[in-house]
């Protein structure tokens, strides 16, 4: 059985994290196999056999060059301001176009996508970027269906993802498509990354938001609530925390999130029940109380409030098991890694 060889192009001016987050990724999941031969081969490809430097100026030295690089069952080209280099960009575009027919998966990680639009590739396709890039990405490849807030997108045998860390979770679903959700989440705890995202998670999230838009006290509350829905989340313990009377706890949450702290703690709920859901590894009643919810009962009571419908029928029309959507899908079955392919 061969090994899965990655190809990650290497360039002046790349973004660091866009090499080593999912080359990580790729080595953890070698480690967690009991077969001696490894998974993944990972290996860095540039225009030249000269080291080349990051923006942060960490200096890699690339394996193999464009003209005597190796067969690849997946090529990453990271992001960077060294692809705005004229040059630059027309020596990795003409590598990916060049290894497309023969490479199973084609990746680009955040500003990446500067590599991969321009080989055509991608026309007509769904594809994602930093948030930041979105807007010039879709007004420079207007024949790209650009959507500006996925974590990561799935067409095809592209994968396009957003900025740095997003690098991560699309390693973690590649990871999963070989070799199975419990082998990715296995990577994932060995990494420490805190929550696993799916593709069609936003990259800029509820907590995240509220902490830019606020500097009080109640934005550290905010996002440790997120981290806490198992617990007691109720008025008197949440103004507990913020060192407020219970009455002028309640004003001032309403006059700065917009809500009541009972309708707050509701809402993240649902919303992270809807996640697990999604997943589809857990009974209904379990994951309405491992977000909080005191019975199934009233879990399913506040869902279908919430959303109209019930949590089996969330299941069952949004489980990455039960379709493919039109972000990245991920396999749900896991296979042995000592398989490797």
């Amino acid at each position: 059985m061969k090994v899965k060889r990655i190809g990650i192009v290497g360039f002046d001016g790349v973004v660091s994290i866009d090499i080593s987050g999912p080359a990580d990724a790729f080595a953890v999941a070698n480690e967690t196999q009991s077969d001696p031969r490894p998974a993944y081969e990972v290996v860095v490809i540039s225009p030249s056999s000269k080291p080349f430097a990051s923006g942060s100026g960490l200096v890699f030295k690339p394996q193999r060059t464009f003209k005597n690089a190796p067969s690849l069952d997946t090529l990453i080209v990271p992001g960077g301001p060294g692809l705005r280099k004229p040059a630059v960009n027309r020596s990795v575009s003409a590598f990916v176009k060049a290894r497309a027919k023969s490479t199973r998966r084609i990746a680009s990680v955040c500003s990446g996508i500067y590599g991969l639009a321009p080989t055509g590739l991608l026309a007509g396709r769904n594809v994602t970027t930093h948030w930041e890039q979105a807007q010039n990405v879709a007004r420079r490849f207007p024949d790209l269906k650009v959507n500006e807030n996925a974590i990561f997108i799935k067409d095809g045998q592209f994968y396009t993802s957003a900025g740095a860390t997003a690098g991560i979770d699309l390693a973690l679903s590649l990871i999963e498509e070989d070799y199975g959700r419990q082998v990715s989440l296995t990577v994932a705890r060995q990494l420490v990354v805190y929550l696993k995202r799916s593709g069609g998670q936003e990259q800029y999230s509820e907590p995240l938001r509220f902490q830019t838009e606020s500097v009080s006290r109640l934005s550290e509350l905010t996002t440790w609530i997120y981290t806490h829905l198992n617990d007691d989340l109720s008025v008197e313990t949440l103004a507990g925390r913020a060192c407020l009377c219970p009455r002028h706890f309640s004003r001032r949450f309403k006059s700065e999130v917009g809500t009541s702290p009972a309708d707050f703690v509701e809402k993240r709920r649902l919303d992270e029940a809807r996640r697990r859901l999604s997943n589809g590894d857990n009974s209904v009643e379990n994951v309405g109380l491992s977000v909080g919810f005191k019975s199934g009962d009233a879990f399913r009571r506040a869902f279908e409030r919430r959303l109209g419908l019930s949590p089996s029928d969330y299941r069952r029309r949004f489980s990455s098991a039960s379709k493919v959507p039109s972000v990245q899908r991920q396999r749900s079955e896991p296979k042995k890694l000592s398989k490797a392919a």
